[in-house]
């Protein structure tokens, strides 16, 4: 490894949800990235003390000027030199994206490759779990501003402004979410009984699949947008990375659920984030935007 490559920004700085107990937001995203290697600065949008699917609980969200102050704070951070990505999720109100957009610019101005990758938290198959203003800002300041996204299809579903019930549908839609990388989990499979993660970025469109298991614990999209981005800051191809991410994340869904854990255990499987075993099936798919001079 070079001097170069050994001196490259590896912090990264990830901005969501926190819980006290529990495998999502900030929880499952830092320990995905601490794991793999990459150091992290964690900011919490709001503090819960479970997710809010296991009951309804005391939420904290910072007032806006005191979160801008923070990130406001990072961006004149002696240190910012060190952070290679941004990785933000699950925003407490409409207000923070302006902040973090703020400051993905500042990580951009210092370190003109770092990336920033957008987890649109704000919704599912049962609809937006965040206000729709909440929704409206992560769709409108930030996806337009991300290197690469990772929304499930239901949330590309609100942004695109319709029913994606097939790959067809969900490539057309990803091609004009904004960012020219997407990376679309819930993706529909053509495995029977199988679920997929979908990549799309300017010469390829790849697809991931592996059984679905019903009723899965909270936190699959952070931990996949995290391991995801580990990936490629490791220097994965977007074919290799798209394959392990989704073996790693779907090994450790499947000895979850097969414990019965009510939350994803990533301390106990901690191995299946660097050495997944599981099998995924890998498909190339036709690029819309290519073919067309064949």
């Amino acid at each position: 490894m070079s001097a170069e490559q050994t001196d490259a920004p590896r912090a990264v700085i990830v901005i969501s949800s926190h819980v006290a107990r529990g495998s999502v937001g900030n929880r499952a995203a830092v320990f995905a990235l601490e794991t793999l290697g990459f150091p992290v600065w964690a900011v919490p949008t709001v503090i819960l003390p479970w997710h809010p699917g296991h009951g309804r609980a005391t939420r904290i969200v910072p007032s806006l000027d005191q979160f801008k102050a923070l990130l406001a704070d990072l961006e004149r951070a002696p240190w910012l030199g060190e952070v290679g990505a941004v990785l933000s999720g699950y925003l407490g109100e409409a207000g923070q994206a302006e902040a973090v957009a703020s400051l993905v610019a500042a990580v951009k101005a210092k370190t003109p490759d770092a990336v920033y990758i957008c987890d649109p938290v704000m919704g599912d198959s049962g609809g937006l779990y965040v206000p729709e203003p909440t929704a409206a800002a992560m769709r409108d300041r930030l996806m337009p501003i991300a290197d690469i996204a990772t929304p499930n299809r239901y949330e590309l579903e609100w942004m695109a402004g319709a029913p994606l019930p097939d790959l067809k549908s969900v490539i057309a839609a990803a091609l004009h979410a904004g960012p020219s990388t997407m990376l679309v989990t819930s993706a529909p499979s053509m495995m029977t009984g199988g679920t997929g993660n979908l990549l799309l970025d300017g010469s390829q469109v790849l697809l991931a699949e592996h059984r679905l298991i019903d009723k899965p614990p909270n936190g699959l999209g952070d931990l996949t947008a995290a391991v995801y981005l580990a990936r490629i800051l490791s220097g994965q191809p977007a074919i290799k990375a798209l394959q392990s991410t989704t073996a790693a994340v779907y090994e450790i869904l499947a000895r979850t659920a097969k414990r019965g854990g009510d939350e994803l255990q990533l301390e106990t499987d901690a191995q299946s984030l660097s050495h997944p075993m599981a099998m995924v099936q890998l498909r190339h798919l036709t690029h819309p935007g290519r073919d067309r001079r064949a």
